[in-house]
Order: structure tokens, then sequence, then C-alpha cells
């Protein structure tokens, strides 16, 4: 399974519709949740939220600014090999506060999609996005250019 571990509820309908249907689209493909967690006022709080959902034995990536980047072809390899010795992948998408050194130090790998900084709402779109790209490319099937 892919978890996907975010703060905030989405407000926009325009997001809320993007996420629904990529969520829509992996699930043909993998079973994936995504779990909306309330931003709180400190990072020792959110931490303390997120650790609820985050089962060690996942492998887990967090979504940093200053993580690994790979191609979209490389991070569908990372999903595909990581399926051999895992049974589920959690991404974890910090709030605005970021991530606490606790959550990073639980992280199997460190992910950045850019040195840019995107919505949250939007970046959780970008993610799925990519995540469904991975399983087209490692399915061989027409999506990808």
């Amino acid at each position: 399974m892919i978890k996907i571990i975010c703060l905030g509820k989405l407000k926009e309908k325009y997001l809320v519709d993007l996420v629904n249907d990529y969520l829509k689209r992996i699930n043909k493909y993998h079973k994936i949740l995504l779990t909306e967690l309330k931003d709180e006022e400190s990072l020792d709080k959110e931490e303390k939220s997120i650790l609820k959902y985050i089962d060690t034995k996942d492998y887990i990536v967090t979504l940093e600014i200053e993580g690994k980047m790979f191609t979209s072809l490389e991070f569908a390899n990372l999903i595909d090999k990581t399926f051999i010795d895992y049974s589920n992948i959690t991404f974890i998408i910090g709030s605005s506060l970021g991530l606490s050194k606790t959550i990073k130090n639980l992280s199997n790998l460190s992910l950045s999609f850019s040195k840019l900084t995107y919505p949250h709402g939007l970046f959780r779109g970008i993610l799925l996005e990519q995540i469904y790209r991975a399983f087209k490319i490692n399915n061989n099937e027409n999506y990808h250019k």
C-alpha cells in the first residue's frame, strides 16, 4: 500500500478534485491511502500526530526541500524496487512549519521535487501525479513523455 500523511485539510474545490482524480487513477494499480492531519501550532504537536500514523516497518519518505531529487523514471524505479522489500511506502508532507527532526530521522529517504516552495495542497496533487506516472511507466503504458 502507498500511504500519504499530510498536514492540513484542503479547502479549495479544484485541489480536492485534483487529489481525488489521482487517487482514483492510482487505485487501479495499487491501494493508496491519504491521511490528512490537523495543522498544529508547533512541530512537537505535529510530530505526535504524525507518529500515530507511521509504521516503522514501512519505507518512509519525507518530502523536504533539501532532499534528493529524481527524474520521473528514477522515481518509478524507486517505487518498483521498494515494493520488493517493503509492503508499504509512506510519504510524509509536512506543514508550513516543516517536519520535526524525529520524523526526519525515521525517514528512509528525504525526497525533493524542487528547490522551489509549493503550496501544500498543490504539492499533494504533484506528488500523486508522479506516483500515477510511476505506475504508468512501470506498466509500460503510454503516458510518460
